[in-house]
């Protein structure tokens, strides 16, 4: 199966999972999305991730959800940049998300991160997704 825009169907995996209850939720592995996943970790909308790796197959990540009070904690993820339109952003231009309730994932050239830290290392880039 091949993929256009796998980062998107990575945000659509998380999306159903979380409104279908799910514990965890599989997706193909790849730098990217390992990425972001991190800065997903990091930021503490999930509650981590693994690598399974099984022979003849490509390996993917386990991505365990999180929940407060029964409700996703990931209210909203949605893909910002998308490969028919990309979307770059100079960190001044950044506006925060939800009044600083959420984040959005950039790829800069320091690497994959979030606006926070973004706007501390002083580096604009590619918003990836939104997330909140």
């Amino acid at each position: 199966m091949s993929f256009n825009d796998p980062l998107s169907d990575m945000i659509a995996r998380i999306k159903n999972a979380a409104e279908r209850k799910r514990s965890k939720v599989s997706t193909p592995a790849s730098k990217l999305r390992g990425r972001v996943l991190d800065v997903l970790q990091e930021e503490g909308y999930i509650r981590g991730y693994a690598l399974v790796e099984e022979a003849g197959k490509h390996p993917e990540f386990e991505i365990e959800l999180k929940y407060f009070d029964g409700a996703p904690v990931i209210a909203e993820i949605s893909r910002v940049s998308k490969p028919g339109r990309r979307v770059y952003s100079a960190i001044s231009e950044l506006k925060p998300v939800k009044n600083g309730l959420g984040i959005s994932i950039l790829s800069t050239s320091k690497g994959v991160m979030s606006d926070q830290a973004a706007r501390a290392e002083n580096v604009g880039g590619e918003v990836l997704c939104r997330v909140y």
